[in-house]
């Protein structure tokens, strides 16, 4: 079993990185000179991967970027890529307070936020798929980051790519990523100095502690360090649920001019006592409980340790063409004590049963490939080969006490005495979990873009060979219980029309394999065993169409899109066993806008219209029926604006709207809509010639009560109670 950080030395993981930066602090305030601190943010220049480019820059305002990593082909601009994609900035994680990947996501209006099946995994829905968080990539590759949460604190930016990837990224190894993938870069050292100290608190008393500290030295500064160390603790705005979160980072990076080399490796725990359980509907939708109430218990418990680390390295074999090398590795643990209620009637009377669950991951990741330029007469070749591999590890075990035991109304929580985790099902030996699944993942892929009409058409070509390995075996005597071994090529199409310097026209086709759905292990209220729970089913062939229009005025801009996205459906039959025979296609319409429509007013949102069908289900009369979890509306605003008249104060808000969610299959349950407003203000002063920044931030400003979604697993319809009004106070400053 992996090794748990003893309890005396977590609060200690801050105080070693203190250690650590604090006599390099002293030596760089011995050398540098006394200057006086203007009041204006500072700028850090960074370079998350080893590309010799670097980040792609900053679009107007600042909250995001011009374009970002798109798969194999690299770094490219938003108006010369034949897709739709985001890039979160830094500037706005840090000015938004925002605390994990979900909350950076929250601003955009493609994307809506769920759980995982039963327990407390961040889950994104991207054009009404599900991305659960282990298929986020970290600088381009899967598998590495932690499983059920991400700090934002190490993240230089968000990514958001929309529509199926699995050409440009290869096969998410989680089986999710249909409708769209998540990157998230790592920091590193900019060219000037940063020691930066952040503190905080939110509602109830949860504080924050963090250090964010970069240099870089060594002959023209060709080597950078930047350490993030972070603690949180204490009760969040759910009454009595705590959250826990222990975080280092350290990202180093060293250049010259023909080789670039970046190297990261993280630790983080995340604990949760008493978390709010998500809430299983049977034949009712009740009404939203108080959202600062809390009907979970106190001897639940969520528990979750990663260490990771990623290593990187890029070549200039000459003026035309650059190979690359990637590699990372992830140990990660997970130990849980649930009570999911399921309520019965719309009085809010519950059931439930214990779930104890015990998992552990291991994982490995390799990438390399080449990628160069030529030209054949008048038409311009940029060209890239990739090949990479993933193998991964999986141990679990499972107790469950029986399932219809009362549970505390859900109006009127109370605390009730934990049952022992038997009786109901179990599988493996909690404090000794078997190896339970194995994934090998390998591709091929091979990409050329043509430049036609003097750089204003843009053909992009390619393919990828992609073979998934997936074995399971039986929680308790470990044969071999499943092993499916498949491999495709898959192809790719993108076409960019340049009209004008503002105007731009794309479309793209594209299909891509990926790892067949884990049956769920229980099914239905009272629950029942699933006859081939925990098995994984086949591999499968998701297929997009995009058709798409940009437009970039230099300071404002926006994008519309139409898409198509088909995937096979996995469901419960009637003989409890698992099937993936069902197909759901998702159609839908995108519009965003961003940028900064006058000095100091800076926008950022858009509408998303899905129509999300089950196509071909189990039972005939629901062919034609909402998906379930996938809203037909969504909508997102958001502003920031700098007050004039008052240096350095700035206010911002947030407008999130989702209609109607579909709760079963037959489309007769359904949760309503609902809005969220979020108001934020900062004020940038100096206090002793240090540069301080002041935040505030009040989420659902009008304490809405509301489910915020519906399921998130094949199948599912699980509900999620949406957070109350949340305080948040917080102060960064510049040493």
């Amino acid at each position: 079993m992996a090794s748990r950080t003893p309890s005396f030395l977590k609060p200690t993981l801050l105080v070693c990185a203190l250690q650590a930066v604090l006599p390099l602090l002293a030596q760089a305030q011995e050398t540098e000179p006394t200057t006086t601190t203007q009041l204006e943010a500072i700028t850090v220049t960074s370079s998350a991967d080893a590309s010799a480019e670097g980040l792609t820059k900053p679009y107007a305002g600042g909250q995001i970027a011009r374009g970002g990593r798109v798969g194999i082909l690299g770094n490219q601009d938003m108006m010369d890529t034949p897709f739709s994609s985001t890039a979160y900035t830094n500037e706005l994680i840090q000015n938004q307070q925002a605390k994990s990947v979900a909350d950076v996501l929250q601003n955009d209006p493609t994307v809506r936020l769920a759980r995982g099946f039963g327990n407390f995994q961040e889950l994104y829905m991207i054009r009404g798929f599900n991305v659960y968080s282990d298929d986020m990539s970290y600088n381009g590759l899967y598998g590495l980051l932690p499983r059920q949460y991400v700090a934002a604190e190490l993240l230089e930016r968000v990514e958001v790519f929309r529509g199926a990837s699995a050409f440009l990224n290869g096969a998410a190894p989680g089986s999710s990523a249909i409708g769209g993938t998540v990157n998230v870069l790592p920091k590193r050292a900019g060219n000037d100095p940063l020691t930066q100290l952040n503190v905080g608190v939110e509602s109830d008393g949860q504080y924050q502690l963090g250090l964010d500290f970069s240099r870089r030295f060594g002959a023209d500064n060709a080597s950078g360090i930047r350490v993030n160390a972070v603690r949180r603790d204490g009760e969040t705005a759910v009454n009595n649920e705590k959250r826990e979160l222990n975080l280092l980072a350290v990202g180093w990076d060293w250049r010259s001019r023909d080789i670039r080399i970046s190297a990261d490796i993280g630790y983080q725990e995340h604990n949760l006592k008493g978390p709010r359980p998500n809430v299983t509907p049977n034949g009712v939708i009740p009404a939203a409980p108080d959202a600062s109430k809390n009907f979970g218990q106190s001897w639940t418990r969520s528990d979750s340790e990663d260490t990771f680390g990623t290593l990187r390295a890029e070549f200039d074999l000459n003026p035309g063409t650059t190979a690359w090398i990637a590699g990372g590795f992830r140990e990660g643990r997970e130990d849980n004590i649930l009570a999911g209620p399921t309520v019965n009637n719309l009085n809010g009377d519950s059931t439930y049963n214990r779930a104890d669950n015990v998992r552990e991951d291991s994982v490995r990741t390799l990438e390399t490939g080449a990628r160069g330029k030529f030209d054949i007469g008048s038409v311009k070749h940029s060209w890239v080969l990739s090949a990479s591999t993933l193998s991964s590890q999986e141990r679990n075990a499972y107790a469950w006490s029986p399932s219809g035991a009362p549970y505390p109304n859900l109006y009127n929580p109370e605390t009730i005495p934990a049952p022992a985790a038997v009786g109901g099902f179990a599988g493996g030996q909690l404090n000794d979990p078997h190896v339970i699944g194995k994934t090998n993942l390998t591709s091929f892929a091979l990409a050329d873009t043509m430049s036609f009409m003097d750089d204003r058409m843009l053909l992009t070509l390619g393919a990828r060979h992609q073979e998934i390995h997936s074995r399971g075996y039986d929680y308790n005597d470990g044969s071999e219980s499943s092993n499916y071994k498949k491999s495709k090529v898959t192809p790719m199409a993108g076409l960019v029309f340049k009209a004008s310097k503002e105007l731009s026209f794309y479309g793209n086709y594209s299909e891509g394999m990926q790892k067949g759905d884990i049956a769920p292990l229980r099914t239905g209220s009272p629950a029942r065993p699933v006859s081939n729970g925990g098995q994984v089913t086949a591999p499968y062939i998701a297929k997009q169409k995009e058709l798409g229009i940009k437009y970039d005025a230099g300071r404002f801009g926006g994008s519309l899109n139409l898409f198509e996205i088909k995937r096979p459906s996995g469901y419960v039959n009637a003989s409890d066993t698992f099937v993936t025979d069902g197909e759901q296609r998702n159609r839908g319409i995108e519009l965003s806008m961003f940028g900064e429509v006058q000095r100091g007013l800076r926008l950022l949102g858009g509408l998303t219209l899905i129509d999300a069908e089950q196509v071909r289900s189990n039972v005939p009369a629901n062919n034609g029926n909402d998906v379930i979890g996938v809203p037909r509306t969504m909508v997102n605003l958001g502003a920031d604006w700098d007050i004039p008249g008052i240096t350095g104060l700035s206010l911002n808000g947030r407008v999130v709207y989702t209609s109607s969610q579909n709760a079963n299959a037959a489309d007769t349950l359904k949760i309503p809509s609902w809005t969220r407003v979020d108001l934020g203000a900062r004020y940038l002063t100096t206090i002793g010639n240090r540069l301080v920044t002041w935040r505030a931030r009040v989420d659902n400003v009008t304490d809405r009560n509301y489910w915020a979604s519906v399921g998130g697993y094949p199948g599912s319809n699980y509900l999620v109670l949406g957070a109350p009004r949340t305080f948040v106070v917080s102060a960064s400053i510049e040493f």
